[in-house]
């Protein structure tokens, strides 16, 4: 949270019970260099949009 346009504070102040969560990938490196983590990472984002509204309101998800 560094300075008020910062993507926390602009997620502190703008979210509403109808926001869509900012989704972060823990480690993008990894990402790209292993599958085994791609995988994961493709699984959970795949579960986030099935549930989509049970995040409604959620600021952040950190998947793998």
């Amino acid at each position: 949270m560094k300075g008020e346009n910062s993507l926390e504070q602009v997620m502190r102040e703008e979210i509403t019970s109808e926001s869509l969560p900012v989704v972060t990938i823990g480690n993008a490196d990894r990402l790209l260099n292993d599958s085994e983590y791609r995988e994961r990472c493709v699984v959970r984002l795949v579960e986030i949009v099935l549930d989509i509204n049970s995040y409604k309101g959620v600021s952040r998800l950190f998947i793998p």
